[in-house]
């Protein structure tokens, strides 16, 4: 299993405790530190790759995994979604399952998640500079020393699109409620297959 943008192996131990091989690939060397060391407490074993996801060893990893994860809001890091979703192709076998689960389309219009990210045009196509992942979580005068991301917000159509042109087999789109207005959509969740 490739645990895309794995972060700190949130996921990945949980699911190595539930007898996966989970292989991490995070841009983060601090990253992988805290996840092998939280494995290590758990008694399980995971592989952490410290790389740019869209430059991934295709020699190493091409058509290598059963199932590609992703969770948490990841998508808007990359500025070429098909580049992204024909990756995500390659690491596959044959008949390998993609589950993305991620920040619904309708946070591009509304902070519906209260992320303190500005509002725009749902069709907007642009990249806009804003704070990292959780910083909004730590006093001001640390903020401001934080580097800033780029981000690239997609509508519904550009994600079912560049997993349909890529040569998955979309087999489910669900949406799931915010957890800041059960009436608006916060997440979604596709899987998709490698033919």
């Amino acid at each position: 299993m490739a645990n895309i943008c794995g972060s700190c192996g949130k996921k990945a131990v949980p699911l190595a405790i539930l007898g996966a091989e989970v292989t991490v690939f995070d841009i983060s060397e601090d990253n992988k530190r805290y996840a092998l060391e939280v494995a290590e407490a758990a008694n399980v074993t995971i592989h952490f790759e410290v790389c740019d996801v869209l430059e991934i060893n295709a020699e190493k990893y091409g058509d290598y995994f059963d199932v590609v994860f992703m969770e948490g809001g990841i998508l808007h890091y990359f500025h070429d979604i098909d580049a992204f979703m024909h990756m995500m192709y390659s690491l596959l076998k044959d008949r390998g399952k993609m589950i993305c689960s991620d920040f619904h389309p309708f946070t591009k219009i509304s902070d519906l998640l209260d992320f303190e990210q500005p509002a725009m045009s749902y069709f907007s196509t642009d990249v806009f500079e804003g704070e990292m992942a959780h910083a909004r979580f730590f006093e001001k005068e640390s903020r401001e020393q934080m580097p800033k991301c780029s981000y690239r917000k997609y509508t519904v159509s550009e994600i079912i699109n560049a997993v349909i042109n890529n040569g998955f087999v979309l087999r489910k789109f669900d949406e799931h409620p915010a957890w800041t207005n059960s009436k608006a959509p916060g997440e979604f969740t596709i899987i998709a297959d490698k033919r």
